[in-house]
C-alpha cells in the first residue's frame, strides 16, 4: 500500500470518528465516498482495510459499519448519555470508553445480567462513580475479535 493510500485510510477512520461523535451514528458509505471524492468501490475496499485492522467493524455484507470502537451503530444494552448526545456502546468495557474518548461527563445505563435491575454509572471529571458494580466478561481478550457481535 502507498503512504498516500495509507494517509488516506486513516483520514476515512478519524471522518468515521467524527461522524459518529456529532451524529451518534456512522457515516454512509455514500456519505464517505462524497467526502473524500471517492467511488463506492474504493470507499468500500477502504473500509475492508480498516476492518482486516481491527480498526472499525463491518456488519452483515460488509459494507456498512457496525462497530467504530467504542461506538455501536446498533442498539445494545449500554447507553451512554452525555450532556449533549447519547451514543450505544458495544460493551460494558465500551460504555466505559465513550467518556474516555469524548474527554466528557456521562452517565451510563444498562441492565444487571445477574438480577435483571437496571444499573447507572456515573463518569464525573475521568472517575467512575458506581455502587460496586462488577463487570464480567465472558471470554478472555484473545478471543474477542472471534465473534465480536457475541462477545
Amino acid at each position: 500500500m502507498t503512504t498516500q493510500n495509507e494517509n488516506l485510510i486513516w483520514q476515512i477512520r478519524y471522518f468515521i470518528y467524527q461522524h459518529f461523535t456529532s451524529t451518534t451514528q456512522p457515516p454512509t458509505l455514500a456519505e464517505t465516498a462524497d467526502r473524500f471524492h471517492l467511488s463506492l468501490d474504493e470507499t468500500r475496499a477502504a473500509y475492508q482495510e480498516l476492518h482486516q485492522r481491527d480498526a472499525i467493524y463491518l456488519g452483515p455484507g460488509k459494507a456498512s459499519i457496525r462497530m467504530a470502537f467504542p461506538f455501536s451503530a446498533v442498539p445494545t444494552p449500554f447507553r451512554v448519555h452525555t450532556l449533549i448526545k447519547s451514543y450505544w456502546a458495544n460493551c460494558a468495557w465500551d460504555a466505559l470508553g465513550i467518556p474516555a474518548a469524548l474527554q466528557c461527563d456521562a452517565i451510563i445505563e444498562t441492565t444487571s445480567a445477574e438480577s435483571q435491575q437496571p444499573l447507572s454509572l456515573f463518569v464525573r471529571d475521568s472517575r467512575l462513580f458506581d455502587h460496586g458494580e462488577w463487570a464480567h466478561f465472558l471470554l478472555p481478550f484473545r478471543q474477542w475479535y472471534d465473534d465480536l457481535e457475541f462477545t
